[in-house]
């Protein structure tokens, strides 16, 4: 069974880091990260694929890092100089097909999130 579990969150103060983590059941040629804040819609945050092409939503670039360790089969997010807009609940997903997009549509699994709370 195709299973994604992340862990990670936490509450952090302004300007503070964070990395979140994603065990992954299966073989996934691409994964990534989404978020979601109360009353807006989810959004794509980083993505990287088998080769390690990465791809990241302009308002993290220069602070957050997608790296995917192999042997583990895990995802992770580095996540630096924290703002209180990154507050939300960060979803991993992942895809049995290549990809190199940013939107929700294009990945078939997803895990049941992690929180993500950033105090100013």
């Amino acid at each position: 069974q195709v299973q994604l579990v992340e862990s990670g969150g936490g509450s952090v103060q302004a300007g503070g880091s964070l990395r979140l983590s994603c065990t992954a059941s299966g073989y996934f040629h691409y994964m990534g990260w989404f978020r979601q804040a109360p009353g807006k819609e989810r959004e794509g945050v980083a993505a990287i694929s088998r080769l390690r092409t990465t791809t990241y939503a302009d308002s993290v670039k220069g602070r957050f890092t997608i790296s995917l360790d192999g042997a583990k089969n895990t995802l992770y997010l580095q996540m630096n100089s924290l703002i209180p807009e990154d507050a939300a609940m960060y979803y991993c997903a992942a895809d049995s097909r290549p990809g190199r997009s940013l939107k929700s549509r294009d990945f078939g699994y997803w895990g049941q999130g992690t929180q993500v709370i950033v105090s100013s």
